[in-house]
């Protein structure tokens, strides 16, 4: 598998639950309910430095219903996503604010938010990786044609899935991350 020099290989993270705190209601996580209730997990600024330290883009792509269900405003959602951005060195945020009743092509399990990314910012999709804490961000990625990765979590939905690699949170996906493109260069130099 080829880097093309021109396109920047990317991470794509799943916001709730890889790189901010989620809620646990009714036995589903919930996002948080406002900007100032957005707290970031441990480790995430550190990781994120690394992953940006070694030349990716680092993106957010978010499923976020309850626009769609009427249980947050689009302006509150997108208040989060500020936030986030002013607290963590990302990119971008690309958020679907749809359910799955609306069958759009930006609801991850599609590959939607992942290829509007790549066009936005011209990414190498093979060379990218995605992070998140559901089947389905581990579905979109692999639509997308980039390796995936699954932090584990009792609402995972693993079952559903099956992740390239798996990992505790961000930090842990970061170093295996780091790993695997040294461990690849390595080997494509050697050639």
């Amino acid at each position: 598998m080829g880097v093309d020099p021109l396109k920047k290989p990317a991470v794509f993270l799943d916001r709730d639950g890889v790189l901010n705190a989620n809620r646990v209601e009714g036995g589903t996580t919930r996002p948080p309910e406002s900007a100032e209730a957005l707290e970031i997990l441990p480790g995430v600024p550190a990781a994120l430095a690394k992953l940006r330290a070694a030349g990716f883009a680092l993106v957010v792509v978010t499923n976020q219903p309850d626009v769609a269900r009427g249980k947050q405003t689009r302006a509150e959602a997108e208040a989060i996503n500020e936030k986030l951005r002013s607290l963590v060195d990302v990119d971008a945020v690309f958020a679907c604010f749809h359910d799955d009743a609306d069958r759009c092509a930006c609801r991850k399990p599609k590959p939607g938010l992942l290829l509007d990314a790549k066009a936005r910012f011209g990414l190498d999709v093979a060379a990218s990786f995605i992070v998140g804490d559901r089947w389905s961000d581990v579905e979109a990625g692999r639509a997308a044609g980039c390796r995936t990765f699954l932090v584990l979590n009792p609402y995972s939905g693993a079952e559903r899935c099956s992740p390239d690699f798996t990992a505790a949170d961000l930090s842990e996906a970061a170093d295996k991350i780091l790993a695997l493109v040294t461990s690849s260069t390595t080997l494509s130099e050697a050639r």
